[in-house]
Parts: structure tokens; sequence; C-alpha cells
């Protein structure tokens, strides 16, 4: 698996970040999601990867720098057909390996409180993220979780 910086102009790019939209719509209501899309993305805060098996998208992640000591986790996507084969554990360790060499000192998240959102809920518990309070423009909201890591 390679996971390198991508610039979201690739059509399986494309669909996944579509994949993960609609996951978003499907487990969530409108005003609890926070996924951004393409041009979101784009951002030049924001560094977004994407892992590989030769030509094959297996998931995307990527941090968007809310000052110079902390970054929040976006977009943490594996697709359909490679979901339970570790992607999401590289990626996630990539980029917390990526938020400590630029030197940030915190890496945070939003994620869903549902059901649905339980097995990223897990990962990120698993790399020692715990709960905190909303951060940057969040505010609070019973369909989201927010998680915190030290680095």
């Amino acid at each position: 698996m390679k996971i390198l910086v991508d610039d979201l102009s690739g059509a399986q790019v494309i669909g996944l970040i579509a994949e993960h939209l609609q996951g978003m719509a499907d487990n969530s209501p409108p005003e609890s999601i926070h996924a951004l899309n393409l041009d979101g993305l784009k951002k030049p805060e924001i560094t977004f990867w994407c892992a590989w098996e030769e030509e094959e998208l297996l998931g995307c992640g990527a941090i968007k720098e809310l000052d110079k000591a902390h970054a929040e986790l976006k977009s943490m996507r594996t697709a359909k057909k490679h979901l339970r084969k570790g992607v999401a554990r590289n990626i996630l360790a990539h980029i917390i390996e990526v938020a400590i060499s630029r030197g940030y000192k915190r890496i945070s998240l939003e994620t869903g409180s549902m059901d649905s959102f339980l097995p990223a809920r897990k990962l990120y518990e698993d790399f020692g993220f715990t709960y905190c309070e909303p951060f940057a423009d969040y505010i609070p909201d019973p369909n989201s979780s927010f998680m915190t890591k030290e680095l």
C-alpha cells in the first residue's frame, strides 16, 4: 500500500469522495454533516492523501491546519470493497506521523455519534483519541462526537 498526497483530480478519487458524501447523507441529518466536498478539500490549509495498491484506490484521509499547533482530521474513508483490511489504520498512522513531523501538538476530529460510526470511533480510540468538547467552529450537536489526541 502506497499513501500519497493527491490533487483530487482523478476519477477514482472523485468517486470515493462522492461515496463518502453519500455515506454521510445516508447516516446523518443535513445540519450535522461536516464532510468536505472536492472544492473544500482543495483549500491550501488541507493536505489530502490517498492509499493505493497498484492502480486501485483503497481509501483516503486529510488534515486541515487549524493553527500552527492544531490540525483536524478530515475525510477518512475506505473504499467499500477494501473495508476491514487495515486501510484506515494505515492512513491514520501516516497522517499522525505527518502531523507530528509538522510540529502539531494536537489533532482533533468530528465524527458521527450514531451506531454506523462506531467502527470509526473505535479506530480513533485505538489510536489514543479521547472524547472532547467541540473545537474550532463546531458547536455541540447530539449527532456529533468530538475527539482529540495530544501528539
